[in-house]
């Protein structure tokens, strides 16, 4: 999901709103001929990921920064971990510091997240799933962080899949319309999903023919009973006031997906620190 080019680019831009001009204080502390040595920690208990990001802040700042890690995205990290060592000129690490923190803890904290969610699963066959709450240009590393907590991804942006949702339907006049027209106009390479809210919705859509059902806002009793309608014609998919808490009671329903912002947009970021 990551390719380099993509991750220079965006960390350079990262690094233009940081530096801006020069850093003020690095700069006329420290000479070109400083070299310092440091640790990535981590103060609390995780999933790591964001080390391929991490380790492109430094490479664009001095290609003499030497960034050894040992963890890999995925592994579960603990309080106390030593999770890499990073030598080189002290200038660069400094200046690069915060840059790097800020992408690696905000996409291990999703990891984390994700992965509480999908534990809380437990071996039923839902899986977790994000949504479009992302941060704006920044949802490639957040879909990555979830696909490295274990999670699964749902569309990319609004190109990847036909998405009718309630004001598509009042729009079209009714469910129907609303797939009749795509489907007369969307590539063969595209699915069709379909957001109801009632049982009687769940019908129309099925009868319509489209690839995904999602069961929005429901009781649990409604899943369950539009689940047992739907018996496999469909891919079928929870949403809506997912929790820690209720999670697990969802995916009792027998649904195959159970998307949820708040792998995302509700993830605390892990405790890392960068430390001489």
């Amino acid at each position: 999901m990551l390719n380099k080019f993509f991750i220079e680019d965006h960390v350079k831009k990262a690094l233009q709103e940081d530096i801006g001009f020069g850093d003020v204080t690095t700069d006329y502390l420290t000479t070109e001929d400083d070299f310092m040595s440091c640790f990535l920690n981590t103060r609390s208990d995780g999933i790591l990921s964001g080390r391929e990001v991490f380790e492109t802040v430094f490479k664009i700042l001095s290609d003499k920064i030497d960034v050894k890690f040992y963890f890999k995205d995925g592994d579960i990290i603990k309080k106390g971990d030593q999770i890499a060592e990073i030598n080189g000129p002290a200038r660069y690490i400094l200046m690069g510091e915060r840059t790097a923190l800020n992408y690696i803890q905000r996409m291990s904290g999703i990891a984390t997240e994700t992965n509480k969610y999908q534990k809380a699963i437990g071996d039923l066959k839902a899986k977790i799933a994000d949504t479009r709450k992302t941060t704006p240009c920044f949802r490639a590393f957040e879909k990555y962080s979830v696909k490295v907590g274990g999670g699964a991804l749902h569309r990319f942006n609004l190109s990847d899949c036909a998405m009718i949702k309630d004001n598509h339907i009042k729009f079209s006049g009714s469910l129907t319309n609303a797939v009749t027209r795509l489907k007369q106009n969307l590539s063969h390479a595209h699915k069709i999903e379909a957001e109801c809210d009632t049982k009687e919705q769940v019908i129309e859509a099925l009868a319509c023919g489209v690839d995904i059902i999602m069961l929005d806002n429901m009781s649990l009793l409604q899943m369950k009973e539009c689940v047992d309608i739907i018996n496999g014609r469909a891919i079928t998919e929870a949403s809506g006031n997912v929790t820690l808490d209720t999670v697990r009671k969802i995916a009792e329903t027998g649904v195959d997906i159970i998307s949820s912002s708040a792998i995302v947009a509700k993830a605390p970021t892990l405790d890392l620190g960068l430390d001489m």
